[in-house]
Order: structure tokens, then C-alpha cells, then sequence
């Protein structure tokens, strides 16, 4: 547990619903359904608000804390933990730039009274975006496909992206929110993947949707690297990365709960078990540096936090791998059957890669800032 939780309560009440979610979660992964009953019962204890301040009408919990709470739900469904955490870390950002200079109120206190539940798209979007916007009357007209949508299938508002050719700027992308509800927005039932298979990440479709001049949250120009991200990461990777160590944490008590009885693995499961614990170990802590870096979203935003950041994502998301490895080696082939959860822990745990930015990208954009620092 991150040492700096005071107040313990919602991380009981997680331990106590995650039991729950892993009763299901098998069940889940097999039909490759949404996890309704989950979201349901997290809904009915106001998680999705949790984080919010309190005189927000939010119940004020730490972003250290619901960073635990992700690792905790991750340990018994991974598919839970990782599509709530996209949700949490749009919820971060807007309550950093809510202290920053008092934005966001009327989304925030909306979010707190109506329990709603927001979808990124950000993943697939990163500095090209993409999807058109073609000026119209009050607004634009948006056009485009969103894959990789976690909890469309159950969210309320979609924070997108989209491309608008500017006569006089050339090409920017602009930032806006998009009700679910709205005429012209559809999903795709085309979410049936090897892992995280319950976390609805359905395709979004947007045909000539209308968004007001007054949704439009930002404007950058397409291509280039700006500042909002030095917010977005820090804030988002934490909590992302949360579901990926706990799922790590669960495999290794896997292994170690079957190990323990496992006779043909008997004389090599202290050497095995010791190389996975180096493993876990090593994620956790990065994780936890991670988290510390945010801060509880006091903290200022720039370049070399975001390229901490990044990098750390990188090795929390390669010592997670290694863990789960380690740990299905300690059981041996047991491991493979479905009839074990280690089996979808592999699975889900594969997803990490691809999460911004996938580790070649970021090895290139951590040495290109690091290349202009020195040259500069």
C-alpha cells in the first residue's frame, strides 16, 4: 500500500467489492462481455466522482488513493481496473487544471451529481489526432472513428479529437467533449481481442456530429508537441499503470498459493519465486515513483516530468510482463489452462504495450528531449 494513504476506508471498501468483481471475472473474459454488474456497484458507491473535491460535491479522495484502488480492483479483474482508470484519469486532469485556475467547475460538479462516466480517446490520438471538423453554423460538423474507446459501451460523454484545416493556421486539432446520446454517434461491436476483453473498448463512430463553439476545450496545431500533454501524462499513466501492478501482484499470489502444492516445480519454485518477486518488486516501486511525481496533482507541469513519466511507464509495464512470466514458470504448465486465472492475467497483462506511448515511441521521444536539452 502507497505509504501516504491516511484515511483507509475506501481502500477497505475496494478490497471488499474487488472480491466480487473476481467471482465474475472469469466469466467475463469468456463471453468477452462488458462488466455491467462492476460498474454498477462501483456507481452505487459514487467511484466515479470519488476523486472530485468536496465542496465540488465529490467525497475529496486522494489521487494517491484511488491509484490503490485501481492496483486493488486490477489484482481480481483487470478488465474493471483498467477501463475505470481511463474514466479516473480524465477526472485527474480536470480537477489539476480545477485548482490551477478554477476551470472545469461546471463538468466537475456534473460528474458529482449524476454520476457520470467519461471515455477517452486520447490513446489512438496523441499529437495527429484524427477525424475532420468542417465549420458550420455556431460549430463544427465531426466526422471520424475512435478505436480503442474503454467503457463506450456505458460512458456518458467521449473527451475527443479532431482535425479542422484552418484557412489562416493550416491544420489544428481541437479538444472537445461529445454527449454519447448526441444524433450521429454510434459504436462498433467489434471489441473481441486476446486480453482485456471486458473492458467495452468498442470503436466510436461520429457521423457529421454537431459541436459547438463552446465545447471547444483547446485548440494545437496538428503534429506538434504541446503543453497540455506535460497535464495529460502525468496525470493518466499512474493511474493506467495501477490495473497493470495489480495484476502482477495477483498472478505472483497465484503462483505462490498453487506453488506451494505444485510437487514436479519443488526444487526450483524458492529460485523462481524470488526471480518473480524481483520482478513485482521492481514495477511497484517505479509505480510508485510514478504516483509521487504527481504529486496528488500539485505539481508543475514539463517536459522532464513528462519524460519521467513515460520512461517509468515503460518499466512498470516491462517488470509487470516479467512478473506474470515468472509467475506462470512457477506452476508450470497448470498456467496454460483457462481453468486458472493466471491464464487471463497473461493476457490482460499484454495490453500494457500499447498504451501511450508504446516503447520504441518512447524511447525516440524521451532521447529527442533529452538530445534538445543538451543542444539547448
Amino acid at each position: 500500500m502507497i505509504k501516504d494513504i491516511k484515511d483507509i476506508s475506501w481502500i477497505k471498501l475496494t478490497e471488499s467489492l474487488s472480491k466480487k468483481f473476481a467471482e465474475k471475472a472469469k466469466e467475463h473474459d469468456k463471453e468477452g462481455r462488458f462488466v455491467y454488474d462492476n460498474y454498477r456497484l462501483l456507481k452505487k458507491h459514487k467511484y466515479f466522482s470519488a476523486i472530485i473535491p468536496k465542496e465540488l460535491g465529490g467525497s475529496g479522495v486522494s489521487y494517491s488513493e484511488m491509484c490503490e484502488c485501481i492496483k486493488l480492483i486490477g489484482k481480481s479483474c483487470g478488465s474493471t481496473a483498467l477501463a475505470f482508470s481511463m474514466h479516473q484519469h480524465l477526472i485527474a486532469a480536470s480537477i489539476w487544471k480545477y485548482y490551477k485556475d478554477g476551470s472545469n467547475e461546471v463538468l466537475l460538479r456534473n460528474i458529482s451529481k449524476h454520476e457520470l462516466i467519461l471515455i477517452s480517446t486520447g490513446a489512438r490520438d496523441w499529437l495527429s489526432s484524427n477525424g475532420s471538423l468542417k465549420k458550420t453554423h455556431g460549430g463544427y460538423l465531426f466526422s471520424a472513428k475512435k478505436h480503442f474507446a474503454s467503457q463506450s459501451s456505458i460512458g456518458d460523454l467521449a473527451i475527443t479529437s479532431g482535425i479542422y484545416e484552418d484557412p489562416s493556421k493550416g491544420k489544428l486539432v481541437l479538444h472537445f467533449g461529445v454527449p454519447m446520446n448526441s444524433v450521429g454517434v454510434s459504436l462498433l461491436d467489434d471489441w473481441n481481442v486476446m486480453g482485456m476483453r471486458s473492458t467495452g473498448s468498442q470503436t466510436i463512430i461520429f457521423d457529421n456530429v454537431f459541436i459547438p463553439d463552446s465545447a471547444i476545450s483547446l485548440e494545437r496545431t496538428q503534429g506538434e508537441f504541446h503543453g497540455v500533454w506535460n497535464v495529460v501524462i502525468p496525470v493518466a499513466m499512474p493511474l493506467i499503470m495501477s490495473a497493470y501492478v495489480g495484476i502482477s501482484e495477483g498472478a505472483f499470489n497465484e503462483a505462490l498459493r498453487i506453488g506451494k502444492t505444485y510437487q514436479r516445480n519443488q526444487d526450483h519454485l524458492k529460485y523462481i519465486l524470488g526471480k518473480a518477486y524481483n520482478a513485482y518488486l521492481m514495477g511497484l516501486v517505479q509505480w510508485q515513483s510514478m504516483i509521487k511525481r504527481v504529486n496528488d496533482l500539485n505539481f508543475n507541469p514539463g517536459n522532464q516530468k513528462t519524460v519521467d513519466i513515460l520512461s517509468l511507464k515503460t518499466n512498470v509495464t516491462h517488470a509487470c510482463k516479467e512478473t506474470v512470466n515468472q509467475s506462470m514458470d512457477a506452476i508450470g504448465g497448470q498456467s496454460f489452462y483457462k481453468t486458472y486465472s493466471l491464464e487471463r492475467m497473461f493476457r490482460d497483462i499484454q495490453a500494457g504495450n500499447f498504451h501511450p506511448l508504446p516503447k520504441w515511441e518512447q524511447y525516440a521521444f524521451t532521447g529527442d528531449i533529452i538530445l534538445n536539452k543538451i543542444n539547448n
